[in-house]
C-alpha cells in the first residue's frame, strides 16, 4: 500500500487528466503538451499519441462500452476519439472558455461538460453511436468543426447540446453523472456545490451545497451510499447527504489544498490530490462487528443485531439530518443474551440491548467482565456497571488506555500506545505486559490459553499471561484472525488468508478476490464475514500448516500419515524442511536425483546418496559422496565410490589401513598390468613384497635403488645380476637390515562403529495413523491437553484424587522420540575441566564437591553419594576393543534419561499414585544437578512444583481431625504450577473439599478458576452450578489461612503462604520458597 510500481515520463509538463480502461490494460493520459496519450501499464510504454487539441487538455476519459476517449481542452473543444483506429471522430463545440471537464454517461448515449463560461451543457451523442456502428469512416477534424458551427442552429450533426444548465456565478470546474439516477453534480469557483436533475425533455436545478469558503475544484456522488463528496483549495473535503443536501462530515488538511478526487470502481476507498501528493481514505468502517459464541456467530447487519441469522435486537438508527456511523465492536453475553455495541459517534458511545431494553451512555470501549457486569473505558478510568446501566465501580488507570479486551476471569486487556496489560478489576493491579504496536483487535483461543494482539502490521501471539511466544510482521493490514483447534492461528490482509504457527513459521493457505473477515475455522472451512456483513463458508487446504504444525510438536506418525496420504508438493515445502532441518523428510517429496542426493547427504542418508549417486554416475558426485562416507566411517561404501572413479591410489590406501591385504593384492596385480609404476611401487611396499618392489625399480630404470634394496634385503643373487647388467660398482650397504613393512591393523572392521543416538528417521514404510487432517480439526478435544497416550481410567483418578463429581478423561503427554537428544561425548578427567561429573568420574570427589557447592549452592552431599559412587563405577567400564566409544559415565545421567523419568513422575501423579511421584520427583532433581543441557532449568522447575504440591496432598490426606488444615493444603495446592490436566484436577479437589467444609466464598473461586480453564462440558456444568449456590452463600464456615485475592508462594518447610511483600529465603539450587526461620536448614 503506498508503494510507487512506476513512472511514466513522456509528457512534456504537467499532466492533468488520467482514466483508466475499465477492461483492457489501458490508460489514457492528457496534459499540458496538448498531447493524448495512450498507454499500456503492463508493458510499461506509451502505445500511441493523439494530436489536435491546440491547448491545454484538462481530462481525458475512456467510454464504459465504446472504443472511445474523451478529452476537454483549454482550446475549448471537446474531443471524442476512437483509441482503436487512432482518429477523431467527433469535435463538440460550444463552449466560450477553458473546458474543465468532460464526462461520458455510464449507460446512455450522454456527455456532461463544465466549463468557465459558468455552464454546464449535456451533449447526446446517440448519432454518433449509430454513426459508429454503420461503419461509417472518421470525419476530418476540421470539417467536423464547421458542421458543427451549423449543426448547433439546425440539429442535423452527430452530437448536439440537448441541454445548457446555467446557474453557476462563476466558472465551473466539474460536471459529473450518477450512476444510476438522472441527476448532474456540479461544482466551481462560486463555492457551491449544485445537484440538477433532468429528464427527456429538460434539465432544472435540485439543490445547492453552501459550505466551500474556496473555489470548488471536483465532486462526486458516492457510488453505493446517498453522499456527495467535494474537495475545494479551502484545504477540505466535505461530506454531504444527498436527499437532504446537509453537511455531514468535513475533513481538513492544515497546508494542502485540494484539486482532483475520485472513487475506486470496486472497492470503498476514494482518492484525493492535494498540493504535495494525494490520499486514500473511506468514509466508513467496513468491518462488520461481530462476537463468537460456541459455535454460533453474533454480528451486525443492517438495523438488526443477528443471532446465527435470526434477529435478536433493533439498532439505533440516524435522524433526519445526521449521520451514524456503524458499530465499531460487538460483545455477548450468553448468560442474559445481552448485546453490547460500540461506536465512534460522538467521540464513543456505547448501547446495550437487553430484554427489549436499551441503555446509551459514553465510552470508548465497553465489554462485558462477568455475567451480570460490564466495564466501559472512559478517558482514564475504567467503569464498572450493571445490567440496570449503573455504576458499581470506578477504576483510575495507572496509564493512559486506547482501548480495552476482554481476558480470562476477572481480567481485561489494556491496550496503551506501546504495550498491552494485563489487569485485574478486583485487585486493581497489572498483572503482566507485553511491548505491543497500537492494538486494534485481539483474538484468543478456545481455550484462553493464547491471545493474538493485532496491529495495523504485526501479530504478536503470547500466552494468557502475555509471554511472548512470536511475533508476525506483514507489509499489508491485518484484517482478521481466528485459532483453529489445533492451536494454528489464521489470520486474514487484503487479499490472503494465512496462518501463523506458535513458533513464528508463517504462510500463505489461499487468495481471496475480497477482504474477508474471520470468525471461525471447522475442519477444511473457514467461516467468514465480508464488508456487506454476509456470511461466507471459505474452503480451504489444512494440509501445509498441520504438516508444520506436526514437524514442529514432532509427531512423527502424523507427519508419515500427512506425506502418505496427502500432495503436499512444492520447493516451498522442500526449503522449509531443509531450513528447518528436517531434510530426511524432504527426501519423500522430491524425484530429482541431483535433489535427493545433496538432501541424503545432508540428513545422513548414505543408502539413498550411494543409490541416487549410481543413477547420476558422474565423478564429481562420486567424488563428493566418497568423502561424505569416509567421514562417517562407511568403508564399503567408500570403496564403491573409489572403484566408480578408478581412484586406484585412494583404494589401494584404503584397503591398507582396514588391513585388507588380499584386495590390496589385486590392487597390485592392476598396477602392474597398468604398467604404472609409482603405484606398482607403492602396493609392493605396502605389501611388504621386496622382490617386486626390486623388479620394479629395476623395470623403471632405476638400477642403482633396485641394486641397494636388493642387497640390503639380503637378495644377493638378485642385487649381483642387477649390478653386472648395470655395470655398476659394488657397494657397501652395512650389516644389519630390516624389512620395511607397514604395521597392519589389529582388526579389519567393514565399517566403523556407529554411536546409537535417538534421532529418528521417516520412513514411509512404517505403520501409523491414517490420519485426516479436516478430520482432525473438527474434533472437539480440550485445548492445551495434547493427547499422546490413553489416560488412566477416571474412576482410578478420582478415587486417588478424593474427587467424587462427573468423571473426567486425563490425557497424558509423553516426550516425543523423534526428537534428537546427540550423545555426550566421553570425559577426559583432565584435573582442570569445571564440569563436577568429569571430576567424579576421574575420582576427585573433593574437587567435585567444591565445584558443586560454587555452581548449584550445595552444602550437604549425603544423598548423592549413591549417584557419585554410580558416576565413578561407571566410568570404569570401558571397551578396550573399541576405544573410540565415548565414556559411559557420562551418558548415565542424560536429559533423555531425565524426560523419561520425567514422564513417570507425570504417570504416577495422573493416578493419584503420591507416594511414589514423590519419590520419582526427588530423585530426578537430584539427577539433574549432574546433566549439563539448556532445558535443565524447566525440569528443575517442574520438579520444584510437583515435590511441593505433591507433599502437600500427603499432609492433606493423613490428617483426620482438623477440616480447616484440609482445606488450606487443598487451597495451596492450587497454586503448584502443574501441568494443565493435573491443576485442573487439583481445582477440582480444592473446590469438592471446600464445599463440602462450608467454605462456599472460596469453593466458589476454585470453581471460576476451574472454569478459565475451559474444562471438559460436564465438569464446567458442575461448576457453573456451584458458583451459583456459592454466589447466594457467599461466605466460609471455617476461619482459613487463605486470601486468593493477594500473589502468595508456599512456604516448602511449613506448607504455609508467604504472601506479597513478606520476608522469604529461596533455595539457592531449586530456587523453593521458605520462611526466613528455615534459612541455612
Amino acid at each position: 500500500m503506498g508503494t510507487l510500481l512506476e513512472r511514466f515520463d513522456e509528457h512534456e509538463g504537467p499532466v492533468r487528466g488520467i482514466s483508466f480502461h475499465p477492461t483492457q490494460e489501458l490508460f489514457v493520459s492528457g496534459g499540458d503538451d496538448y498531447k493524448v496519450k495512450v498507454w499500456n501499464y503492463r508493458t510499461r510504454r506509451c502505445i500511441f499519441t493523439l494530436q489536435g487539441h491546440l491547448d491545454y487538455v484538462r481530462t481525458a476519459y475512456f467510454h464504459p462500452e465504446q472504443p472511445w476517449i474523451i478529452t476537454a481542452s483549454d482550446d475549448q473543444t471537446i474531443r471524442i476519439w476512437n483509441w482503436q483506429s487512432r482518429q477523431c471522430i467527433a469535435v463538440l463545440t460550444g463552449h466560450n472558455h477553458y473546458v474543465m471537464c468532460a464526462q461520458f454517461h455510464p449507460t446512455e448515449d450522454l456527455v456532461v461538460s463544465a466549463c468557465l463560461d459558468q455552464t454546464v451543457r449535456v451533449w447526446d451523442i446517440s448519432g454518433l453511436r449509430r454513426k459508429n456502428a454503420a461503419g461509417a469512416p472518421p470525419v476530418d477534424p476540421f470539417s467536423a468543426q464547421r458542421a458543427n458551427a451549423q449543426g448547433d442552429f439546425f440539429n442535423v450533426t452527430d452530437v448536439v447540446v440537448k441541454f445548457v444548465l446555467e446557474g453557476h456565478t462563476r466558472g465551473v470546474n466539474w460536471a459529473t453523472f450518477h450512476p444510476t439516477m438522472p441527476l448532474i453534480l456540479s461544482c466551481g469557483d462560486d463555492r457551491q456545490v449544485k445537484i440538477w436533475r433532468m429528464n427527456d425533455s429538460r434539465a432544472w436545478e435540485v439543490d445547492t451545497c453552501r459550505g466551500h469558503y474556496h473555489n470548488v475544484n471536483s465532486a462526486l456522488f458516492h457510488p453505493k451510499r446517498e453522499f456527495i463528496l467535494s474537495d475545494s483549495e479551502d484545504k477540505t473535503i466535505r461530506i454531504w447527504d444527498t436527499t437532504r443536501r446537509t453537511l455531514l462530515q468535513t475533513f481538513r488538511r492544515d497546508q494542502d489544498r485540494f484539486w482532483c478526487l475520485n472513487a475506486h470502481p470496486e472497492l470503498n476507498l476514494f482518492a484525493a490530490g492535494h498540493d504535495n501528493g494525494l490520499i486514500v481514505f473511506k468514509l466508513e468502517r467496513e468491518r462488520p462487528a461481530a462476537a463468537v459464541y460456541q459455535k454460533s456467530l453474533i454480528y451486525v447487519k443492517d438495523s438488526q443485531v443477528l443471532y446465527d441469522s435470526n434477529p435478536i435486537a433493533s439498532i439505533r438508527t440516524a435522524p433526519a439530518g445526521q449521520y451514524l456511523p456503524p458499530p465499531r465492536t460487538l460483545s455477548y453475553n450468553p448468560t442474559e443474551q445481552a448485546v453490547l455495541l460500540t461506536s465512534d459517534n460522538e467521540g464513543g458511545t456505547y448501547e446495550l440491548y437487553i430484554g427489549g431494553k436499551t441503555h446509551r451512555g459514553s465510552g470508548k470501549c465497553a465489554i462485558w467482565v462477568g455475567r451480570n457486569r460490564f466495564a466501559v473505558l472512559d478517558n482514564t478510568d475504567v467503569i464498572i456497571k450493571d445490567l440496570a446501566n449503573t455504576t458499581t465501580k470506578t477504576i483510575k488507570l495507572p496509564v493512559p488506555v486506547e482501548a480495552i479486551f476482554n481476558a480470562p476471569g476477572s481480567q481485561i486487556l489494556l491496550a496503551t500506545a506501546t504495550s498491552v496489560q494485563l489487569f485485574d478489576v478486583q485487585t486493581r493491579q497489572v498483572v503482566a505486559e507485553i511491548n505491543a504496536a497500537p492494538v486494534k483487535y485481539i483474538a484468543w483461543s478456545a481455550d484462553m490459553s493464547s491471545v493474538a494482539l493485532l496491529c495495523k502490521h504485526t501479530i504478536t501471539l503470547a500466552t494468557s499471561q502475555l509471554e511472548q511466544m512470536c511475533q508476525i510482521h506483514e507489509t499489508i493490514r491485518i484484517k482478521s484472525a481466528t485459532w483453529d483447534a489445533s492451536g494454528v492461528l489464521l489470520y486474514t490482509t487484503l487479499n490472503h488468508i494465512k496462518f501463523a504457527l506458535p513458533n513464528g513459521d508463517s504462510g500463505v493457505i489461499r487468495t481471496i478476490d475480497n477482504p474477508v473477515y474471520l470468525v471461525r475455522v471447522a475442519g477444511g472451512e473457514v467461516h467468514c464475514l465480508d464488508r456487506e456483513a454476509d456470511v461466507k463458508v471459505i474452503k480451504i487446504d489444512p494440509t501445509e500448516y498441520q504438516f508444520k504444525l506436526a514437524l514442529l510438536q514432532h509427531n512423527h506418525d502424523k507427519v508419515v500419515a500427512i506425506i502418505r496420504n496427502s500432495n503436499l508438493v512444492g520447493q516451498s515445502i522442500i526449503a522449509y524442511l531443509q531450513k528447518t532441518g528436517y531434510p530426511e523428510i524432504a527426501l519423500h517429496f522430491v524425484r530429482d536425483d541431483t535433489a535427493r542426493f545433496e538432501l541424503a547427504l545432508e540428513c545422513g542418508d548414505m543408502d539413498i546418496a550411494l543409490e541416487t549417486a549410481k543413477a547420476i554416475d558422474k565423478p564429481a558426485y562420486w567424488h563428493k559422496f566418497s568423502q561424505e562416507a569416509l567421514s562417517r566411517g562407511y568403508i564399503g561404501m567408500v570403496e564403491q565410490a573409489y572403484q566408480r572413479t578408478k581412484a586406484y591410489d585412494k583404494l589401494s590406501f584404503l584397503y591398507s589401513i582396514t588391513g585388507n591385504l588380499e584386495k590390496l593384492g589385486k590392487m597390485h596385480k592392476i598396477a602392474t598390468m597398468r604398467n604404472h609404476m609409482g603405484s606398482r611401487l607403492q602396493t609392493s611396499l605396502l605389501l611388504g613384497d621386496v622382490e617386486d618392489r626390486v623388479q620394479a625399480l629395476a623395470d623403471s630404470g632405476q638400477s642403482a635403488l633396485a641394486y641397494l634394496t636388493a642387497k640390503s634385503h639380503g637378495l644377493a643373487d638378485k642385487a649381483e645380476a642387477i649390478r653386472e647388467a648395470a655395470g655398476m660398482d659394488g657397494a657397501d650397504t652395512g650389516e644389519s637390515h630390516t624389512l620395511l613393512v607397514p604395521t597392519m591393523p589389529v582388526t579389519s572392521l567393514v565399517d566403523w562403529p556407529q554411536l546409537q543416538t535417538t534421532k529418528r528417521t521417516f520412513k514411509l514404510d512404517e505403520p501409523s495413523e491414517n490420519y485426516n487432517v479436516a478430520e482432525t480439526l473438527e474434533t472437539d478435544e480440550v485445548f492445551g491437553d495434547r493427547t499422546v497416550a490413553p489416560a488412566p481410567p477416571a474412576a482410578d483418578i478420582e478415587t486417588g484424587w478424593d474427587i467424587d463429581d462427573a468423571e473426567l478423561q486425563i490425557d497424558v503427554e509423553l516426550q516425543n522420540d523423534a526428537e534428537f537428544m546427540p550423545p555426550q561425548p566421553g570425559s577426559s578427567g583432565a584435573p582442570n575441566s569445571q564440569n563436577a561429573v568429569e571430576q567424579i568420574a576421574a575420582g576427585n570427589f573433593e574437587r567435585a564437591i567444591q565445584l558443586l557447592n560454587k555452581q548449584k549452592g550445595i552444602s550437604s552431599f549425603a544423598t548423592l553419594k549413591p549417584m557419585f559412587m554410580d558416576i565413578y563405577t561407571g566410568s570404569q567400564s570401558v571397551l578396550t576393543a573399541q576405544s573410540i566409544l565415548p565414556n559411559q559415565s557420562a551418558q548415565m545421567y542424560s536429559m533423555a534419561s531425565a524426560l523419561e523419568k520425567l514422564q513417570q513422575g507425570y504417570d504416577a501423579t495422573t493416578n493419584a499414585q503420591f507416594a511414589d511421584a514423590l519419590h520419582i520427583f526427588r530423585q530426578l532433581l537430584l539427577s539433574l544437578i549432574f546433566i549439563s543441557d539448556d532445558d535443565t532449568d524447566e525440569v528443575l522447575a517442574v520438579c520444584r512444583e510437583y515435590i511441593l504440591g505433591i507433599s502437600m496432598e500427603l499432609e492433606r490426606a493423613a490428617i483426620t481431625d482438623n477440616p480447616a488444615r484440609l482445606v488450606e493444603l487443598a487451597a495451596y495446592f492450587t497454586h503448584c504450577q502443574l501441568r494443565t490436566d493435573h491443576e485442573k484436577l487439583s481445582l477440582r479437589l480444592a473446590m469438592t473439599t471446600a464445599y463440602k467444609h462450608k467454605c462456599f466464598k472460596a469453593a466458589g473461586e476454585f470453581a471460576q478458576r476451574l472454569l478459565d480453564l475451559a474444562p471438559a462440558p460436564q465438569v464446567a456444568d458442575k461448576a457453573r452450578k456451584l458458583i451459583t449456590i456459592c454466589d447466594r452463600q457467599s461466605r466460609d464456615s471455617l476461619e482459613i489461612n487463605y486470601d486468593a485475592q493477594k500473589p502468595l508462594v508456599i512456604c516448602a518447610a511449613s506448607h504455609t503462604p508467604i504472601y506479597q511483600g513478606e520476608a522469604a529465603a529461596n533455595c539457592p539450587y531449586c530456587q523453593a520458597s521458605y520462611k526466613p526461620e528455615y534459612r541455612g536448614n
